[in-house]
This record gives C-alpha cells, structure tokens and sequence, in this order.
C-alpha cells in the first residue's frame, strides 16, 4: 500500500511529501521533470528502489511545485522557490539535517540547496543531473534554442503523443524500453505528471537554470552518479561539473538510459555505502549567501546641506525602512558605516526586491539608494561576514547610479524565472578582485 501523503506549507503553495521507513538518517529524494507521489507506487521498478532506500534510511519523497500532487502555480518557479519547497517539507517531516538526493533536472535544487544550506545537510547526492541544460559558448552540452522551439512544436504537431519505440526514447529508457507494462505505466505517470502547458514551463524553467557558479560553494561530501551513455547529460559534461565541486566523488555505472532500473542494486548499493560510511561533519561558517551592498548616493553634499542634526533624522527614518523590508523579505543586516549597509538573503530574488523596496522607500525622502547584488560564498566570524563575495558586492554598488541595482552575473542566472530584466554593462576590472567580471543593472 503505498505511503499516506502529507502536505507542506510553502508560502502559498502545499507541497505533497510522503515519509518511508524508519532508518536511523534522513534521506530527500528530490524527483527529475515527471514525478506524482501516487502513481509512482504503481510501478514495481520504483517501489522496489525506493523500499530498499528505506531499509537504511528515512525516506523522504516529494513532488515539486507544480507536478504530481502538489499545487499548481501561476508562474515559472525559480529555483529558490523550489529550495523553499526542500525546506518546508524537512520541516514538516520533522528533518533537521539530511542527505539530500537530487535526480535528473532535480539535482539543480539540491545543488542549490547544498550550497545555501550547508547546517541542513549530510550530504549531497546527484544522479543524471545537468547544472546547466542550454547550450552556451562555454557549455556545449546543452540544446540551442532554435533546436529546443522546434522539439516542442514536433510535440505540438502529434497532439503531445509520444512513441516510445523511436530511437530517442529507446535510448532515453535503456534496457527497459522493451518492457510493454513499463512502457503503459511511464506514459501514465509523464501525463500524470503535468499537462503540456506545465510541462513547458518546466522545460523553459530548466532552460534558465546555471548553478555552476555556485558549485565551488558546495562543502558538503558528495557523491556524483551517471552512467556511461546517458541521453540527458554527457559523461564530459558531468566530469566536467563534478570537478567543480570540491573532493566530489564520481561514480559511473555501466550501460546506456537515464533511468537506473536494470542496475537498480548497484545503484541503491553505492548510495548505501556512501550515505551510512559518511560521517565528515559539515563545516557550518563557510555557505552560499546572496548579498546586498547599498549606499546614499551624494551622502557627503546631503550632510553638508542638511546639518548634522537633519542628517542624522534622515539617517534613522532611512534605516527605520530598511529594517521593515528586512523583516519583509527574509533578510539579515550584516554591517552598517554611515549611510551604507551589508545585508544577507537566502536567495536573490529576494535580494533583489528588497533592494528596489528600500529604493521606493528613499524616494519618498527625498534620496536615491544604489545598490549592488553577488552570490557568493562567504565566512562567518561571528555576526560578521567574510570572504571576496563581500568586497565584490561592495564593488558592484560602486557601479550602479541612482535608484540602480547592479547584479553579478551568478545572480542573473540564479534569478532566471522570476521576471527581472537585466541590461548588459559588459565585463568590469573590479578592485581588488581578480579577473574581470560580468555585470548586469536591473532593467
């Protein structure tokens, strides 16, 4: 019978999990594009996976927003919505601290996750899993646009009908491909899974994704899975990526597919012997934070014109405001000199639109704030942040004009999906900072 299915609280939205055995550490398994948390119980190829997970573990599973269970959204979800969604259901399950799996296009969440919220994990699992999945000049793995229009106007053109039997998709399934009750029940649960509007949201979310300049933030053990031919990313590309992340192990398994199920005992074996051998704590003062750098742009004539006394008024009901919109979204003063600020987010977005809040706040007193944002690793003394991404988003604020938010372009690729725009200011020499640097202003 399968598990009871629960519902998490993420902002809005309720996220479905459900919980698996009784193992003395938790394990998230994060799912790939398809996932439904009540037809997966219907295939034996999972089930028999997913209960041998839980012979060492608390197995903990969960539909992404959007897909399965959970609800639907009105909007292309971000990848620091989805790590929200990974938080909600560790809470409601009652999780401080797992190993976290990431399969296929889930593995972005829990590379994201892993680097963001280090004290949350064990360790990092990924399997089949891109960091990024379009072609770029420096990625050459992925697809072009042109190809990725006109795969989904061939799916437009058979009425989203696939044939399971073309070479694509035999190649996609493995050996599983001539298994007809497989076959049945796969078409089922990808339909199952989300419509065909959904289903291109998601492929369009997927298309924006890029954590690969996060992966060197990642400091939690972690093991790499792939197999030799796998249709969805190259062994290259995940060599590739996996030596990014710092001491990851890689693991190839032999054979063609994405899918695992004519290798599932050596695939649940490495798991287990990673997971259960892993006991390396976790450094918790090195993470991944988003920062925001900001100042009163011509402070020095405002003073000089104002007086002391006026200025320091003007000060207090500025950081009045800025206090609010921390508490608003989620943020954490890290610094304060004079008339400028450091403050931390979990993620960008948020980062982001705190910043134009506190500059819509400023400008009902009559000054002008500019901002800088970076993502980046940083360290923690205390109270204190440390580390380049704090002098870089220091340097990006210097970039920006009036009422402007200046962006790295790690943030630019992080927030993809949430409806900014961004203007090109090309590649800057920053002080202090090697290497020059892309930089984008907020449109």
């Amino acid at each position: 019978m399968p598990p009871r299915v629960h519902y998490a609280r993420s902002g809005d939205l309720n996220i479905a999990y459900q919980v698996v055995g009784t193992g003395p550490t938790d394990l998230v398994w994060t799912s790939g594009a398809s996932s439904h948390l009540g037809l997966v119980w219907e295939s034996p190829e999972f089930v028999r996976i997913f209960e041998r997970l839980a012979t060492f573990s608390r197995l903990i599973l969960l539909d992404k927003r959007g897909t399965g269970l959970s609800d639907r959204v009105d909007h292309v979800s971000t990848l620091e919505e989805r790590i929200d969604d990974i938080r909600a259901v560790m809470d409601a399950a009652g999780c401080d601290r797992a190993h976290v799996l990431g399969i296929s296009a889930g593995g972005s969440m829990a590379m994201l996750f892993a680097a963001t919220f280090p004290q949350r994990m064990r360790s990092l699992l990924l399997y089949g899993a891109p960091p990024r999945y379009a072609w770029a000049s420096d990625w050459q793995w992925g697809i072009t646009e042109k190809e990725f229009d006109e795969s989904w106007r061939q799916a437009e053109a058979r009425g989203f009908e696939e044939d399971f039997g073309d070479p694509f998709w035999r190649r996609w399934l493995g050996a599983i491909a001539d298994d007809p009750a497989f076959v049945d029940w796969w078409r089922r649960f990808r339909q199952a899974g989300g419509s065909p509007k959904d289903r291109l949201a998601l492929r369009r979310m997927n298309r924006r994704i890029d954590v690969r300049g996060v992966l060197s933030a990642i400091r939690v053990p972690t093991l790499v899975m792939v197999r030799e031919d796998d249709p969805v990313i190259a062994l290259d590309a995940v060599r590739a990526y996996a030596s990014l992340i710092p001491n990851a192990k890689l693991v190839v398994f032999p054979g063609q597919g994405h899918l695992v199920f004519d290798i599932w005992e050596q695939f649940v074996g490495t798991i287990e012997e990673f997971v259960t051998g892993t006991a390396a704590p976790v450094t918790m003062d090195r993470f991944l934070a988003t920062l925001v750098s900001a100042d009163i742009v011509g402070s020095t004539e405002l003073l000089a014109k104002m007086g002391d006394q006026r200025w320091r008024d003007l000060l207090f009901r500025h950081y009045g405001q800025v206090q609010r919109q921390l508490s608003v979204y989620g943020g954490v003063e890290v610094d304060r000199a004079g008339d400028g600020f450091l403050a931390r987010f979990d993620g960008p977005a948020r980062a982001i639109r705190f910043a134009k809040a506190v500059q819509g706040d400023d400008a009902t007193l009559g000054i002008a704030l500019r901002a800088g944002v970076h993502t980046g690793e940083v360290e923690a003394s205390g109270a204190a942040l440390r580390g380049i991404a704090v002098h870089l988003t220091s340097r990006l604020a210097a970039l920006a004009g009036p009422g402007e938010v200046v962006v790295s372009s790690t943030v630019r690729d992080l927030v993809a999906g949430s409806g900014f725009n961004f203007v090109d200011r090309g590649a800057h020499e920053l002080k202090g900072i090697p290497e020059a640097r892309h930089v984008f202003a907020l449109a």
